[in-house]
């Protein structure tokens, strides 16, 4: 993604705003369902705002620009505040992916739109637009649930388990780091196994909501 900004500026300018509206929306939403569920931390910690500066995570979003996937700065939510602790913060964590998940769906709906209409300037700028925001937000919603701490699908794996197998599971996290230190080093042909195992996930995905045609 770096590379763009060499040899094309407009192109970049365009991935580092979906960047940042893609991690808004992921931590946002975060946000907004451990609100929902009567933990009133996030909004005390100022995350209930669609505002990009209190939701990027500086590392993070230096790994997202030059090796293709990071992070936002993570919600903190109180378990004890929640009726059911594991179960909640399953939905709490279970809720950045999907909003990533559904804005590349509704960005791809209207993108199909403006084309069954013909409606070729909305459709040439939501093109060159639309597409690289429909990529961030498929390539932040899978990569944020591999099941690993510190993402998403760690703790939505350990919500769905039963209890006693939860807490074999939750053994695992002080592992994470580990994991995803040994997923991200490359290996295999200057390629790392967090590349190869997600690479294909996204290009499917990528291609079923925006079809070679529209590219």
């Amino acid at each position: 993604m770096i590379n763009y900004l060499f040899t094309n500026p407009l192109l970049f300018i365009i991935y580092v705003s979906s960047l940042l509206v893609a991690i808004t929306i992921h931590e946002f939403s975060h946000a907004w369902v451990a609100d929902f569920l009567g933990d009133p931390t996030p909004r005390l910690d100022g995350r209930l705002k669609l505002n990009p500066l209190v939701h990027i995570d500086t590392m993070g979003m230096v790994f997202l620009l030059l090796l293709g996937f990071g992070w936002g700065k993570p919600v903190e939510f109180d378990p004890y505040n929640l009726k059911d602790p594991r179960r909640d913060a399953a939905w709490i964590s279970i809720a950045g992916p999907s909003s990533n998940f559904i804005l590349a769906i509704i960005l791809a709906i209207l993108l199909k739109l403006f084309i069954f209409f013909q409606l070729n300037i909305l459709a040439i700028m939501g093109g060159f637009i639309f597409v690289p925001m429909i990529r961030i937000n498929v390539m932040l919603g899978i990569f944020n649930l591999l099941p690993i701490e510190p993402m998403d699908g760690f703790k939505i794996v350990e919500g769905i388990l039963p209890a006693e197998k939860a807490q074999e599971w939750h053994q695992l996290k002080k592992y994470g780091m580990i994991f995803l230190l040994a997923l991200i080093i490359p290996f295999f042909g200057g390629r790392s196994m967090l590349d190869n195992i997600l690479t294909p996930a996204i290009n499917f995905v990528f291609s079923l909501l925006v079809p070679g045609g529209i590219i």
